[in-house]
């Protein structure tokens, strides 16, 4: 006669065996999670029990800030605000920093003519130009997407042309002896040997866009993450600025982790990262 097992005792089981599954396929998860929550947890220590100001408000605090802001509807609206300028921008600068830095890496004398002035205008930082963006285009949302466009470019024209400068000249060499024509080189040869420091650069130039684009409207913009912060120091609303402050984390971490996984369901031959 074959024993039952009990329903009681089989249900534990069960629930290791799901368990161990989960824990199998979260591998990727599980230390992202560990690290947020040892931050939350040293947060909480030092604005409850070291701190104790208000100047430093603990992460209770920000997080009915958030709540707040969510149900009213506020942070989902600034959020909107600078995410499409965020895009628009960057979408703008790689489309313009690719092409050229494929020229300056391919052709000496597009690198002895553009180089110049992408060397000298990398070091004018995009915060410099914001008072000459609003001269140019107005407080609009032109201004915005011009200091964005200009914050991104020059990282992704670097990396792109030390792309195209780092293939050994013996793939060109040996594609050229089987009999392959410049147009086949640039296309089978070069932009495959060039995606892996496109990508790096744009993921470069997207941190550089959160940044600018928070500064940017600070000075010229009625909504967006930057007005929130700006006003919250006008305001002494120091709970909203931390709010806006975790939002613009999240955000970043989230755009660079969709980045990341777009790489490697399209172009994971091409990925620079694993």
């Amino acid at each position: 006669m074959v024993k039952k097992t009990p329903v009681a005792a089989a249900a534990p089981i069960t629930f290791l065996v799901r368990l161990g599954d989960i824990l199998k396929t979260s591998t990727g998860i599980a230390p992202y999670l560990m690290s947020f929550a040892a931050l939350l947890i040293v947060w909480h220590v030092v604005s409850v029990y070291i701190v104790k100001s208000i100047l430093f408000p603990s992460p209770v605090a920000v997080s009915l800030e958030l709540v707040k802001l969510i149900q009213n509807g506020a942070l989902l609206e600034n959020i909107g605000a600078s995410l499409r300028r965020i895009l628009a921008g960057f979408l703008l600068g790689a489309a313009i920093a690719v092409p050229i830095g494929l020229a300056i890496g391919s052709f000496s004398i597009a690198r002895k003519l553009i180089e110049p002035w992408t060397e000298f205008l990398r070091f004018v930082p995009a915060t410099a130009m914001i008072t000459t963006a609003v001269i140019w285009f107005g407080i609009g949302e032109a201004s915005k997407i011009f200091l964005i466009t200009y914050a991104t470019i020059f990282i992704i024209i670097l990396n792109t042309a030390a792309g195209v400068s780092s293939i050994s000249p013996n793939k060109i060499r040996a594609a050229r002896a089987l009999g392959a024509s410049d147009t086949q080189i640039f296309f089978l040869v070069t932009l495959p040997a060039t995606v892996p420091f496109i990508l790096t650069g744009m993921r470069l130039a997207m941190a550089n866009s959160f940044v600018t684009i928070v500064a940017a409207e600070m000075v010229a913009a009625n909504d967006g993450l930057g007005v929130m912060i700006w006003n919250g120091r006008m305001f002494m609303l120091v709970n909203e600025i931390f709010a806006a402050l975790i939002t613009l984390g999240v955000l970043g971490f989230c755009a660079d982790r969709l980045f990341r996984i777009g790489i490697y369901r399209y172009a994971r031959r091409y990925s620079p990262v694993t």
